[in-house]
C-alpha cells in the first residue's frame, strides 16, 4: 500500500511539474537570460533590442545565436532581471525592489503614464487599498502609440471613459506568468470584458495580444505586469468581423459560398490571415471565377487562411510553420516591424482581436495547392516543362473535372537539342509525362504500370530511398492539386521501345558480346518478356581477342555462360535508385555477388565506371561497361581460358585451380510454362456449305462447327503467375503477393478447307476422293489422327458401304488463329497457394496425342 501511494504521489508531483513547466515559458527564457549574463553580476540579464527600435526582447536560444529578431540585427543589452535594482558601487543588481501596493508599484516599473492615469481617475484609491489585483500596465510608449482621437476621449473624461479603460486592464486576483496559460480566458474589472492570454513557447506572453515586457513585479496587493500596448474591448467573433468589414466583401462572398463563415463564429483560438477585396481583384479572372464555381475548391481556399491557434504578431520573433484547417502548412515569419506569411510581406494590417482569435488583413490570396489545376502546381524549377506543356496545346487537354498525374522533369533536364526538336516529336515526349489518373506517391508500388495519355505504359520501380519511373527518378516536392498530382523527376522520361536483345543487336558497339551471347544460347533470354539488369561490355572490352580465343571460349559452353551470366541479374535496377555512396550487392544468375553504388552520380560496378547508364529496355535495363566482368571468387582450371582472361581483364588478380570446372548454368532460371493438350481431330458434315474447326485450348478440347463466312472468338486463360512485389504504403514499403492471369481472345474463322480421309492403298484412294469430291476444295496442312475418330457419327454415315480399309482421318488446318485482345487480370493475395499442373487426359476409344506449347511470362 505503501508502495502504491509513493507510486502515486510521485506521479502527481509529476504531473503538477509537467504542466507547470509547459505553462512557464516565460520564466525558462528569463532564467537562460539570467545565465547569458552571469559574467556581469548578480541577477542582471541579457536581453536582445531590434536595431532602429525600442524593442527589446528576453531571447531564445535560436535568436541569441542568430544575433537578430525578425530578420533585422540585433544588440545586446545587459539589464537588472525583474524585481532587482543596482546599487552605486557594486556590481550586478544585488538589491530587491521595495515591495509597494500596486499604485507605488507602478511607478516602480517606470508605467508613470499608467500612474498618472489612476490618480486622476480616482483609481488610486482602489489600487492602494485592500485586495488582489492583476494590473497589465500599459508602458508609457504604448500611451503614446494610442491612436490620439481614442486618447482625447479618455483624457476629457477621466471619471468614465479612462477608469472604466484601466478597469479592463485589471483582474480581481493575482496571476503571476506562470499562471498565465496559453489559451486561458480571463474575465476583466470592466463589465465582465474577456482577456484573452497566450503563452508561447519562445516565452513571449500576451493579453489581447499586448505583450508583457516586464512581468511579474510583486506588489503587496497584487501583481504588476507592464504591456506594450494600451487594450481595448473584445466583443465581436472573426464572423462578426467579416459581416460588417466592406473591406472583406470577396472573402465573406467566399465563405458563404464555401460554408466556412458559420466555424469563424463558433468558440475556438483562429488566426485569420484575410485578404482585402483589392488583393481579390489582383487575381486571374479565370482562376477566381473556377475556383468560385467549384465548392470544394473554394472551402480549400478560405480555410487555408484559416490557422486553429492564435497567433499573435508580437509572438512571433522569427519563421515558424503553422497548419491550416486546409491541411497544408503556411510559414508565419517577420521582418522587421511586419509579418510575412510563406516569406512575402503582406500583411496590412495586424492584431484585430476578437473574442475567438485575431485577424490580420493581408493583400494578397493566399491558394493552396487542393484549390490549383494540376498544370498551376509546377515551381520555378519546372518552368520549361509548364511552359512546354502550355505552348504545344496539352494544357488544354486537362480538363478540370479529370484526373491526371503530371511527370515534371526539372528544368535542366531539358538539353539545347531537346528543346530545338520538332514541335511534333517534343508533345510526344511530353505526352509520356501526363498520366491518365490520379497517383499520389503513397500509392505507386514496384511493378507498377502506369498509362500515359499517349498510350505508353510507363514502369514504376521502388527501391530503399528512391521511387523512380522508367530512367528517371523523383524528387521532393510531389503536390496534390485539385485534379491530380504533380511529381518532380530528375531527367525526361524515355519509354522502353526495344528489347535488350534488340537494343544490343542495333549497337554496333555491342558486336562482340551479342555474338558471344548467341553462341552461348542465351539470346532468347533476352528477347523474352522479363526483368533483368544487364551490365554490358562494349567492343573495346575485348580487344586483343582474336579469333581463335573466341573460338576456345565458345567451346567451353559452361564457362562462356559463367562469364556471361555473371553481367545478368534478376530485377531491373536503375542507377540513379541506388542511395549514393552507398554499397549495394546484387546477385547475378551466375551466383556471384555484384557491388553497385553511385558516387557524383556516376555508377560503379565493381569499381567499374559505367560509361552510360539507365538505357531502358521493355525487358529490363543496360549499363554499360568498358570492362570485362568477372567474378573474384571464382577459380580458373584451364591454361587456355586463363590466358584469354589475363589478356581482357586486368582489374583483378583470376585465380587458378587446376582442372576446376565451371559449374554447368541450365536455361531454367527464367520462367517457361508448358502447356500440354490432347488433340483429337473431329470431322463432323452438316451440308457442302459446312466446314470444321478445331482448337488447341487447356486441358480438354473443344470442337465447333463454323459455317463458312462465320468467325469464332475463344478465350483461352493463360496459367496464373504468382508475383510479390513491394508497395509503399503510409510511406513504408509493404509486401504484397499477387496473382496475374492473362485471357486471350482469338478469332477464328472458317479456316479448314479440306477434309481428306485416306486408307491403305492407292484404288482406294481414288474411290475416297470421288465419293468426298464434292468437299475436297484444298490441301494445306496436316495433323494425323487414330483409327477410332471412324466412330464419329457423320464419318461413319459418309463411309457407309465403302468397306473397313479407311483407318485414317487427315484434316486440314490452313492457319494459327489470331489473338485480338489480351487482358492481365491482377488479384491481390495474402497467402495464394500455386496449384500444380493437370495431368493429361485420355481421351476413350483411344490414346490420345499430345501437343506441347511453351509461354514464356
Amino acid at each position: 500500500m505503501k508502495i502504491f501511494f509513493l507510486f502515486t504521489f510521485s506521479t502527481f508531483l509529476l504531473s503538477a511539474f509537467e504542466q507547470a513547466a509547459a505553462s512557464a515559458h516565460y520564466d525558462k527564457i528569463l532564467t537562460h537570460s539570467r545565465i547569458r549574463a552571469r559574467d556581469q553580476g548578480p541577477n542582471v540579464c541579457a536581453l536582445q533590442q531590434v536595431m532602429g527600435t525600442k524593442k527589446k526582447y528576453f531571447s531564445t536560444c535560436r535568436n541569441w545565436y542568430q544575433g537578430a529578431i525578425c530578420g533585422k540585427k540585433a544588440t545586446v543589452l545587459y539589464e537588472c532581471c525583474p524585481g532587482y535594482l543596482k546599487m552605486d558601487g557594486t556590481r550586478g543588481c544585488p538589491a530587491v525592489a521595495p515591495i509597494d501596493h500596486v499604485y507605488g508599484t507602478l511607478g516602480i516599473v517606470g508605467a508613470t503614464s499608467t500612474q498618472q492615469y489612476s490618480d486622476i481617475s480616482r483609481l488610486r484609491e482602489e489600487i492602494e487599498g485592500r485586495g488582489s489585483f492583476t494590473f497589465f500596465a500599459p508602458s508609457n510608449e504604448a500611451w503614446e502609440q494610442l491612436n490620439s482621437e481614442i486618447h482625447k476621449n479618455l483624457v476629457d473624461n477621466v471619471n468614465i471613459e479612462l477608469y472604466n479603460a484601466l478597469h479592463h486592464h485589471m483582474v480581481n486576483k493575482r496571476m503571476l506568468t506562470k499562471d498565465l496559460k496559453n489559451g486561458m480566458t480571463l474575465v476583466s474589472m470592466y463589465n465582465d470584458q474577456k482577456l484573452l492570454i497566450n503563452h508561447y513557447p519562445n516565452g513571449v506572453v500576451t493579453v489581447n495580444c499586448a505583450r508583457i515586457i516586464h512581468g511579474n513585479q510583486i506588489a503587496t496587493n497584487g501583481v504588476v505586469h507592464v504591456i506594450d500596448r494600451v487594450l481595448t474591448a473584445v466583443g465581436n467573433t472573426i464572423q462578426d468581423f467579416i459581416e460588417v468589414e466592406d473591406d472583406l466583401s470577396s472573402l465573406r462572398a467566399a465563405a458563404i459560398t464555401s460554408d466556412v463563415l458559420d466555424t469563424l463564429g463558433r468558440p475556438g483560438h483562429y488566426t485569420l490571415f484575410a485578404p482585402t477585396n483589392e488583393a481579390f481583384e489582383r487575381l486571374p479572372r479565370g482562376v477566381l471565377e473556377r475556383i468560385m464555381g467549384d465548392k470544394v475548391a473554394s472551402e480549400a481556399l478560405v480555410k487555408f487562411h484559416i490557422l486553429n491557434t492564435l497567433q499573435c504578431s508580437e509572438a512571433i520573433t522569427g519563421g515558424a510553420v503553422y497548419e491550416t484547417l486546409e491541411g497544408n502548412t503556411v510559414e508565419v515569419g517577420c521582418d522587421g516591424e511586419s509579418l510575412t506569411v510563406n516569406g512575402v510581406k503582406m500583411v496590412k494590417r495586424k492584431d484585430i482581436v476578437t473574442s475567438n482569435g485575431v485577424i490580420h488583413l493581408i493583400d494578397e490570396v493566399l491558394i493552396p495547392d487542393s484549390a490549383k489545376q494540376v498544370i498551376e502546381l509546377g515551381g520555378a524549377q519546372q518552368t520549361t516543362f509548364t511552359d512546354l506543356v502550355a505552348q504545344l496545346g496539352l494544357a488544354s487537354s486537362l480538363r478540370p473535372e479529370g484526373q491526371y498525374t503530371l511527370l515534371a522533369p526539372l528544368n535542366g533536364a531539358f538539353s539545347d537539342d531537346t528543346l530545338r526538336m520538332d514541335q511534333r516529336l517534343l508533345k510526344t515526349i511530353l505526352q509520356n509525362h501526363i498520366i491518365k489518373v490520379k497517383v499520389g506517391l503513397n500509392e505507386l508500388y514496384n511493378g507498377q504500370e502506369l498509362e500515359t495519355i499517349g498510350g505508353k505504359l510507363l514502369r514504376v520501380f521502388v527501391y530503399r530511398t528512391a521511387v523512380c519511373i522508367e530512367n528517371s527518378c523523383m524528387v521532393r516536392g510531389s503536390k496534390e492539386g485539385r485534379n491530380g498530382f504533380i511529381h518532380i523527376f530528375r531527367q525526361i522520361i524515355n519509354p522502353a521501345e526495344k528489347t535488350l536483345h534488340e537494343m544490343l543487336r542495333n549497337d554496333k558497339r555491342f558486336s562482340v558480346f551479342l555474338s558471344l551471347v548467341k553462341a552461348a544460347d542465351l539470346d532468347d533470354v533476352l528477347s523474352r518478356p522479363g526483368e533483368w539488369t544487364l551490365f554490358v561490355p562494349t567492343n573495346d572490352a575485348f580487344k586483343g581477342l582474336t579469333d581463335d580465343d573466341k573460338d576456345i571460349l565458345i567451346r567451353d559452353k559452361n564457362a562462356l555462360r559463367n562469364i556471361l551470366l555473371y553481367h545478368l541479374t534478376q530485377g531491373v535496377f536503375i542507377g540513379s535508385g541506388f542511395e549514393p555512396g552507398v554499397t549495394n550487392i546484387l546477385k547475378t544468375i551466375q551466383g556471384g555477388k555484384l557491388y553497385l553504388k553511385t558516387v557524383n552520380d556516376t555508377l560503379l560496378v565493381n569499381e567499374l565506371k559505367s560509361r552510360e547508364s539507365d538505357l531502358m529496355a521493355t525487358n529490363g535495363v543496360i549499363h554499360v561497361i568498358d570492362k570485362l566482368l568477372y567474378p573474384a571468387d571464382l577459380p580458373v582450371g584451364n591454361d587456355q581460358l586463363l590466358t584469354i582472361l589475363k589478356k581482357l581483364i586486368k582489374y583483378i588478380q583470376i585465380k587458378f585451380v587446376r582442372d576446376s570446372t565451371f559449374k554447368e548454368i541450365p536455361l531454367t532460371f527464367y520462367k517457361i510454362n508448358i502447356i500440354e493438350s490432347n488433340v483429337q481431330p473431329i470431322i463432323r458434315k452438316e451440308d457442302p456449305s459446312v466446314t470444321q474447326l478445331t482448337k488447341l485450348i487447356e486441358g480438354e478440347p473443344e470442337f465447333k462447327i463454323v459455317r463458312e463466312g462465320e468467325t469464332v472468338t475463344k478465350v483461352i486463360h493463360g496459367e496464373p503467375i504468382i508475383k510479390t512485389y513491394t508497395k509503399i504504403i503510409d510511406g513504408r514499403p509493404v509486401e504484397v503477393t499477387e496473382k496475374k492471369v492473362t485471357e486471350e481472345r482469338i478469332i477464328q474463322g472458317p479456316e479448314i478447307k479440306y477434309t481428306r480421309i485416306t486408307a491403305g492403298g492407292s484404288d482406294n484412294e481414288e474411290k475416297l476422293k470421288k465419293l468426298l469430291e464434292e468437299e475436297v476444295t484444298k490441301v494445306t496442312k496436316f495433323i494425323e489422327g487414330d483409327g477410332h475418330l471412324l466412330e464419329d457419327e457423320e464419318i461413319k454415315r459418309l463411309l457407309q458401304g465403302a468397306g473397313t480399309e479407311y483407318t485414317k482421318v487427315t484434316k486440314v488446318i490452313e492457319r494459327e488463329p489470331q489473338i485480338i485482345e489480351r487482358e492481365i487480370k491482377k488479384v491481390h493475395l495474402e497467402e495464394a497457394p500455386v496449384r500444380k499442373a493437370q495431368p493429361t487426359r485420355r481421351t476413350q476409344g483411344g490414346t490420345a496425342r499430345r501437343r506441347t506449347r511453351l509461354a514464356n511470362h
